[in-house]
């Protein structure tokens, strides 16, 4: 049984024959960006192989044949011929200012200098440094230059929350990555790689030869496995994995081709006896993200089913961070479909997986929403054990643990809108499905939680009352607008159950349910 590639980001490290690595053959797509010769960026979400694969085209310049045997390009390249690469990478550590950013770029290119054989005159001034690097490469060695750069935008993503730094790091590399456009007469190819694109005036303004392929159809599995590469290469391993399964927790992520995993949850799940767990989710801090959407104040159910343009969807900039872009770039939104309107393409967008939906939404309940830690199997118990009793304890409990300051200085508690949050990402981070905004004939249902089997389902209303006003018509409106005959014919139990909340009391004030069979 073969080994698993588990953090592994050098090519030939997985292809040495003693050990004896899995490895998913990505060679026909690199073949295809070489013999274009040109400049390519590519956008994908952390731990998704872009490293892999960016090293892949280190080894192939630079002929290293042996590593390639049995595979695609084995037979289809010229090895004879080498050619200089220059190999960036800002993945290690984390910068938090611009000092410790020319650090970071000192030492890279003194790494290539070094396995170069080169020497740069201007070595402290780094733009003239790397330009120099570029061209006595090119003529040391009798051939162009391959640039290769990974993880571009990390230093700015490590501090996103912070815009003046943020913008002094972007300035600051924009100012680097123009000499690859400069140098365009010694350079054949090269590859940028990276969580996010930043809009061309901000960052790539001189680099305005870029072709992005981050959503081209045919470069769509560049990094990642698709359904086929589980089946074939983990095929020793599926002994007893439900695929149907494997497929909801960790595929998903779509680039508008073919649909694919994320590599770290498939070899986490299987050097972890197949147990289902929120492996890539884990290895990231997505608290950057949690703090833009309570600054925006964000409609959270939105996220099930978001519509944005192409323009939007393609790039952003840390003076304008559309918290949806930012979700879809770093992959915790996929692409669910595109819908043109008025000639323009609309893509609407949603959480690619199982995992992404309730780790995201338990992170926001955790650290957004509440102090407390509510456990979670006591909601789950009740509605499997049909004991509306107990849900509607779980329910006051759970509002009654909002901490204070979440209404300090502000009316959010005279919105509907903040409870149907705090519901939302409470349930979906238990894993419960549910619908948010579910659209009826005559309305919108605020919230329809349905059993797998839909022996139950949940049609809630919420409503937020002064404590003088007449209170019931949250459970009123359900009946009056004749939500649940949506689900009449499907589901074995309806319960309609109306919350209303005060805004004196900043908490339930009345909860109703009623069943029907």
């Amino acid at each position: 049984m073969k080994n698993l590639p588990i953090g592994i980001q050098t090519f030939a490290k997985i292809r040495e024959k003693k050990e004896n690595y899995i490895y998913i053959d990505k060679t026909d797509l690199a073949l295809n960006l070489i013999n274009s010769s040109g400049y390519y960026f590519l956008s994908r979400p952390r731990r998704f192989g872009k490293s892999l694969f960016l090293d892949t085209l280190k080894d192939i310049f630079e002929g290293k044949k042996e590593l390639f045997e049995g595979l695609y390009i084995y037979d289809k390249w010229d090895w004879e011929s080498t050619y200089p690469v220059i190999k960036i990478s800002f993945g290690a550590g984390v910068v938090k200012s611009l000092d410790e950013l020319d650090d970071t770029i000192q030492e890279l290119i003194e790494i290539n200098e070094k396995r170069l054989g080169l020497e740069c005159i201007n070595s402290t001034k780094h733009k003239k440094c790397l330009g120099e690097l570029i061209r006595t490469a090119y003529e040391k060695y009798n051939q162009k230059v391959v640039i290769l750069v990974d993880e571009y935008d990390k230093p700015i993503l490590d501090n996103v929350t912070d815009k003046n730094l943020s913008k002094e790091i972007r300035d600051r590399l924009k100012n680097i990555y123009s000499v690859i456009k400069d140098s365009d007469q010694y350079v054949k190819f090269a590859f940028l790689t990276g969580v996010s694109k930043f809009s061309r005036v901000s960052l790539f303004s001189g680099l305005n030869n870029l072709e992005d392929i981050s959503l081209s159809p045919n470069y769509a599995t560049i990094c990642g496995y698709t359904h086929d590469d589980i089946k074939k290469s983990f095929e020793e391993r599926l002994d007893g994995v439900d695929l149907k399964e494997l497929k909801k927790w960790y595929n998903g992520y779509n680039f508008l081709g073919e649909g694919v995993y994320n590599p770290f949850d498939i070899l986490l799940f299987f050097s972890r006896n197949k147990i289902y767990s929120n492996y890539w989710f884990e290895t990231g801090n997505p608290t950057f993200l949690i703090e833009i959407l309570k600054q925006k104040n964000y409609f959270l159910p939105n996220l099930e089913n978001v519509a944005i343009s192409e323009s939007d969807l393609g790039s952003f900039d840390v003076d304008d961070i559309k918290i949806e872009t930012l979700l879809f770039q770093t992959g915790y939104l996929t692409i669910k479909e595109v819908k043109t309107i008025f000639n323009q393409r609309i893509y609407q967008l949603t959480y690619p997986n199982l995992e992404v939906r309730t780790a995201l939404n338990e992170n926001i309940f955790k650290y957004l929403l509440t102090d407390s830690s509510l456990p979670k199997m006591t909601i789950l118990t009740a509605i499997l054990n049909k004991d509306m009793e107990k849900f509607k304890k779980e329910i006051y409990q759970l509002f009654a643990s909002l901490p204070y300051n979440s209404y300090v200085n502000n009316d959010i508690q005279n919105y509907e809108g903040y409870y149907a949050n705090v519901m939302y990402v409470y349930l979906a981070g238990l894993g419960i499905e549910f619908k948010a905004e579910d659209v009826t004939n005559l309305g919108r249902i605020d919230l329809t939680i349905a059993t797998p089997d839909m022996s139950q389902v949940y049609i809630i209303e919420f409503k937020v009352v002064d404590n003088s006003k007449q209170k019931g018509k949250a459970l009123e409106q359900i009946k009056e607008k004749k939500y649940h005959e949506k689900y009449q014919e499907k589901a074995d139990e309806l319960i309609l159950i109306g919350i209303e909340f005060s805004k004196e009391d900043k908490n339930i004030s009345k909860f109703e349910w009623e069943k029907i069979i």
